[in-house]
């Protein structure tokens, strides 16, 4: 990959194992957008924005996309678990419509259950797999959410089965299949801040 030229950097995680922050952080220090299905899905359900609209307001100059994304403020776990549309080949088919169009003019950072999938064939593409172990996951989750770790584990479970049946049935592989990505971390013993500088490192191995 290589970042002078247009990129996209796709990001699949594990509920509470700081993958979103991980992506985020990347963005900045890039210098480039990031998108995570949280964005995705409220530009289709709360702003029923067709992919024409999206391309269209992204760029005007009205501070419209800053303070939409100034919103989108939600935990990952909460947004998993409160969304309320039925997962049907239309809900796959426009969410590649919007990952497209969201990815089309600049470089971005794509967090998102099938964006490894969506961009596998773009010429310029980096696709990452992060990563912990289920103590380190449920400490996480626990502490965002304010519950129990018996609980933490129990949301996790629910989104680890769901998001692995949606990926199963519309991309015909396993998230968890490494042979998807170029990169895969552990989050174990890394802050996201180190996770951050170990992918900017290979991207600078990558384009030696």
């Amino acid at each position: 990959m290589n970042i002078n030229n247009k990129f996209i950097i796709t990001i699949n995680r594990e509920l509470g194992s700081g993958g979103r922050t991980v992506g985020r952080k990347l963005a900045e220090r890039l210098g480039v957008e990031y998108f995570d299905k949280a964005v995705i899905n409220a530009l289709q359900e709360r702003y029923n924005l067709s992919v024409e609209q999206i391309e269209q307001l992204k760029g005007q100059d009205t501070g419209w996309w800053a303070e939409f994304k100034r919103k989108m403020t939600f935990s990952e776990s909460e947004y998993e678990l409160n969304q309320t549309n039925i997962e049907t080949e239309d809900v796959f088919r426009a969410e590649t419509q919007v990952l497209k169009a969201l990815a089309k003019e600049n470089s971005c950072v794509i967090a998102g259950r099938t964006a490894c999938y969506v961009f596998r064939d773009h010429p310029n593409h980096l696709s990452i797999f992060i990563q912990a172990s289920m103590p380190c996951r449920m400490t996480r989750v626990a502490r965002e959410q304010n519950m129990s770790k018996e609980m933490a584990r129990v949301t996790i479970d629910k989104v680890d089965k769901m998001r692995e049946n949606y990926v199963r049935e519309y991309t015909g592989t396993s998230r968890y299949d490494t042979r998807n990505y170029q990169l895969v971390i552990n989050m174990d013993e890394l802050t996201e801040d180190a996770a951050v500088e170990l992918i900017l490192s290979y991207i600078r191995s990558m384009a030696v």
